[in-house]
């Protein structure tokens, strides 16, 4: 009797403890699923996070390059400014050492440049002129060559015409030409003249101020860190100096060596005005891929009207072979070094800045290049894309 009286007693327990049981698996379920559903939430939510990354990042590089392209202009005359300022800096330093005060120094500078660059364009422009005087005695050998180009052209157009005949209503159309005078090209383009040669006199402007005032700048933009960034912004400023200043200085050492050797070579074959062809030439060459065509124009034109088979595969043999030298062998001598950079990457930047800004994106590129691996060198996150345009 005792015992199933114990019995009876304990099943209410039993059954108590069974809902509990199922109180408890049921609470231990929900919580399982609100962490599952509070897991799903956050990764959705970092997902949309990274979205939204991604679409700034995509807009900041629209607006980047949309600014880069339309103040091109700007920019251009900036940069080039700043080159030419890195040049006279050592001129500058050295007037100082004589207790010359640094803006009278600067403008010194300037005005040796002025002279300098006036010098070269009136002597360009001399010798061009004496070449346009000339040029009519070129007129039958100019019109010959272009007689024999022009029939060479109507015949391909005759045998294109009879490959591909055209049809009843083309041989009804009547085709109108508007033949353009040089007076309406020049007075549409004069505007065009007038806000360059306007651009470029800010040049010297820019160039002396920036001379002027190279300490309290650099110092100004070292200032812009954060304290435990500022030795890492002027090392990088040092280097990004060096480095403009080598290139400048390693071009000008290959171009004078191109312009002998083409200005002794050119006085060899008899060419006229071979000093002021072989300076142009050999200068003109360094500019990247269009080097090697834009340095063979120069004697080719001014060779015109005695020109001959020979004379143009020897002109074509020197130029090139010039230019392979210089790319090949005094490249990776002088300029190397202070580089360092690796085709890949230097013919990217040439492609990217030559879209973007054309003949002289062509010319800045390989510094603008240059100084974005001495950013990523020393930024910690960045060092991978350092290393991957290095060599």
């Amino acid at each position: 009797m005792r015992e199933e009286v114990i019995v009876l007693a304990l099943i209410p327990c039993a059954v108590v403890e069974k809902s509990l049981g199922e109180v408890r698996l049921d609470s231990r379920r929900r919580s399982h699923h609100a962490l599952g559903r509070r897991s799903i939430a956050e990764q959705e939510r970092r997902r949309i996070l990274r979205l939204q990354a991604s679409a700034l990042l995509i807009l900041a590089i629209a607006a980047v390059l949309t600014l880069l392209y339309v103040a091109k202009v700007i920019l251009v005359v900036v940069l080039i400014s700043v080159l030419i300022a890195f040049v006279l800096a050592p001129l500058v330093d050295l007037l100082t050492r004589f207790d010359i005060p640094n803006a009278l120094a600067s403008l010194i500078a300037v005005l040796l440049l002025v002279i300098a660059g006036g010098a070269a364009t009136y002597l360009s422009y001399s010798r061009a002129l004496s070449f346009m005087q000339e040029l009519p005695q070129y007129k039958a050998r100019i019109q010959q060559m272009m007689g024999g180009l022009r029939e060479e052209a109507e015949q391909i157009q005759r045998t294109t015409e009879t490959m591909l005949p055209s049809s009843e209503a083309d041989k009804k159309t009547v085709t109108v030409r508007q033949s353009s005078d040089w007076t309406d090209l020049v007075s549409r383009n004069a505007s065009s003249v007038s806000e360059l040669v306007l651009t470029i006199t800010f040049v010297p402007f820019l160039v002396f101020f920036m001379l002027s005032w190279q300490d309290h700048v650099r110092s100004a933009s070292v200032m812009l860190f954060s304290m435990e960034n500022r030795n890492t912004a002027y090392v990088m400023l040092g280097l990004i100096a060096r480095m403009i200043r080598s290139f400048i200085v390693g071009n000008f050492i290959i171009g004078v060596f191109l312009s002998v050797c083409s200005i002794a070579v050119f006085g060899m074959m008899g060419l006229p005005y071979f000093y002021f062809l072989g300076a142009i030439s050999g200068f003109l060459s360094l500019i990247p891929y269009l080097g090697v065509l834009l340095a063979i124009i120069p004697p080719l034109i001014a060779d015109l009207g005695h020109l001959t088979t020979a004379t143009f595969l020897i002109v074509v043999a020197v130029v090139l072979g010039l230019h392979l030298i210089a790319m090949n062998v005094l490249y990776p001598k002088i300029l190397g070094k202070r580089l360092q950079l690796n085709p890949l990457a230097v013919t990217i930047s040439l492609l990217f800045w030559g879209w973007l800004w054309g003949a002289m994106g062509l010319i800045l590129a390989v510094p603008l290049m240059g100084a974005c691996k001495i950013i990523c060198d020393h930024i910690e996150r960045l060092r991978p894309y350092g290393a991957w345009l290095g060599e």
